[in-house]
């Protein structure tokens, strides 16, 4: 029906769409929500991109959240360095600027990987492994609503936790090496310039950071943005406010500046102790 009224066939829809339609698996408002988001070029092109296809199919403000994301945690990790570091702030500029850049490269991914997902992936092959199989019906975030016609069992929820986790601590390991390996070169730039910082400056240990780091985005970062994302945003302020887009915009910005600011707080301290222990 809403097909018809807009003047569309099944045939004029993604494919991918055009199943999950056709096998009873999504609901007539996200049709509607695909629709409305086709409308704008930019969403349009976006849509051509199935992640972000199926998270923006699940929530109209997806986008909004991870620049918003991204731009709070420019200014909270940099005030959080800043109140760590004191008088030392200046002195100490490339290792901000390297710890500022390693947290903002994986904030993207610390919204796009536990946001709620309308789940268009077509079954795995019948010769797809056990383990493949369990992830693969796994929901993306351990806490979102099931749409009508599916369910999730606290184990599959459950491992919804472990396969971001898994995803995350990559990520996390993965940005800290190319952020570490940043500070170590400017460090060494700047003894190579100023002779008389030489001994004020070590160079960060890029193994142990990283791992630590990782280990922080798998635990602490990926319980604390399921809950954000699954319970705070889609399970109390989205039935809420879900007909006042701005207010619903101001608490998840309100919330999730909180949460950005908390989680660099947090992670400054696991890596000064992961530091002062080596």
């Amino acid at each position: 029906m809403v097909l018809v009224e807009a003047g569309r066939s099944l045939e004029s829809l993604p494919s991918d769409l055009a199943k999950a339609i056709k096998d009873g698996r999504i609901p007539a408002s996200v049709v509607s929500r695909f629709l409305e988001l086709e409308k704008n070029a930019f969403f349009r092109w976006l849509l051509q991109f199935g992640g972000f296809k199926e998270r923006l199919l699940a929530d109209d403000l997806f986008l909004f959240k991870v620049f918003m994301e991204c731009g709070v945690g420019v200014f909270t990790k940099t005030a959080a360095e800043y109140n760590r570091r004191q008088e030392n702030f200046f002195n100490e500029l490339e290792i901000v600027f390297a710890d500022v850049v390693m947290a903002i490269l994986a904030d993207f991914m610390l919204v796009y990987l536990p946001a709620p997902t309308v789940s268009l992936r077509p079954p795995l092959a019948i010769t797809a492994g056990p383990i493949a199989k369990f992830f693969h019906n796994c929901p993306d975030n351990a806490f979102q609503i099931a749409l009508s016609g599916t369910s999730y069992s606290l184990i599959q929820r459950l491992g919804a936790i472990l396969r971001n986790g898994t995803k995350l601590f990559a990520v996390g390991t993965a940005s800290s090496l190319v952020g570490t390996a940043v500070t170590n070169a400017l460090i060494n730039a700047k003894k190579a310039v100023d002779k008389s910082s030489a001994g004020e400056i070590e160079n960060v240990p890029i193994l142990s950071t990283s791992a630590a780091y990782g280990v922080y985005m798998a635990v602490s970062s990926n319980l604390r943005y399921q809950v954000l994302a699954g319970i705070i945003e889609q399970r109390i302020l989205e039935p809420m406010l879900h007909q006042h887009k701005l207010i619903l915009s101001a608490m998840c910005f309100a919330v999730r500046t909180g949460n950005t600011y908390l989680g660099g707080w947090t992670m400054l301290v696991g890596l000064e102790f992961n530091r002062l222990k080596i």
